[in-house]
């Protein structure tokens, strides 16, 4: 009885701190995005890329040195992790374009809609089967997508398709790592990530370098500080507390976005972009819960 008991006082803190560190991490993340969105006013989105990754690297392996030791780095799929590091560049400069013409709450609630395509794309790919339930959900969310984007309006604007093309090919990432297997965790599939887009990006730089001015290294800095916080945060909260407990809370970002917008470049979402947000992240939410139930139902049978 008292271990039950005790158990069951360790869940709620595990699930509040699991909470409290995706939170903190999609903060971190926001951070960095906003410092992008200003640097991207001064250099091409893929030096931006190429210096967050130098500077985020060598932190990324230290902490996953820290938390699983030497053989954290060891893959049996360097072509994969390389596609994936040139298939994530051109997503997040996809995103950091956009950020250049749009609102950072409007980027950013467009770009949530990736859990959409993971789902689409999981159908068309990999024949995973989606219930009806999911799909009236995906098609939810793209029916917000539409609802900020408005095609065919005078209200269009074409920068709105480009954080949509990173949800998508954001998605395709998502999906590729199906190849990886179970073999290899998380802290591996993150330093690849960050090593990837090192290679990639750097393989651009003679098109696009210009040398940063003195003034600009601290934001340049901010990025890599940020999203490698933001990064280490969302991986511990998924290390300590069930996803279904704490990927709903990934949608905050939507507020944290709005706010640091409305902060440092006075904008105001308009009431389409607010009631697609709320389509995208519902539908998103729904998505994740749903697909743990199943997860969890499909684990009970095999017991």
């Amino acid at each position: 009885m008292s271990d039950s008991c005790t158990l069951a006082a360790r869940r709620p803190a595990s699930h509040a701190a699991g909470i409290a560190c995706i939170v903190g991490g999609i903060f971190f993340l926001t951070l960095s995005d906003a410092n992008a969105k200003w640097l991207g006013a001064h250099y091409s989105p893929l030096q931006i890329l190429f210096l967050r990754a130098l500077i985020a690297l060598p932190a990324v392996a230290g902490i996953a040195l820290a938390l699983g030791g030497r053989r954290i780095l060891r893959t049996a799929h360097p072509g994969l992790h390389l596609l994936r590091g040139a298939i994530n560049v051109i997503s997040a400069t996809c995103f950091y374009l956009g950020l250049r013409a749009l609102p950072l709450a409007e980027a950013t609630a467009i770009a949530f809609a990736a859990p959409l395509f993971v789902t689409a794309l999981s159908v068309l790919l990999l024949k995973e089967q989606v219930d009806g339930r999911r799909w009236l959900a995906v098609l939810a969310g793209f029916a917000g997508v539409l609802i900020i984007v408005r095609p065919g309006t005078s209200a269009f604007q074409a920068a709105t398709l480009l954080p949509l093309a990173t949800a998508m090919l954001y998605a395709v990432m998502m999906i590729t790592a199906r190849g990886i297997g179970q073999g290899e965790g998380m802290l591996t599939t993150t330093f690849y990530i960050v090593a990837g887009q090192l290679v990639c990006s750097a393989v651009t730089l003679p098109w696009v370098w210009q040398a940063p001015e003195p003034a600009h290294l601290p934001r340049f800095a901010a990025v890599a500080l940020f999203s490698t916080l933001g990064l280490a945060f969302i991986t511990q909260a998924f290390r300590i507390a069930p996803a279904s407990v704490v990927a709903p809370f990934d949608y905050t970002g939507l507020i944290w976005a709005t706010l640091i917008g409305w902060i440092f470049w006075h904008e105001t979402p308009d009431a389409y972009a607010f009631v697609g947000a709320l389509f995208i992240a519902g539908s998103g939410v729904y998505i994740a819960l749903r697909e743990t139930r199943s997860a969890k139902a499909a684990r009970g049978g095999r017991g």
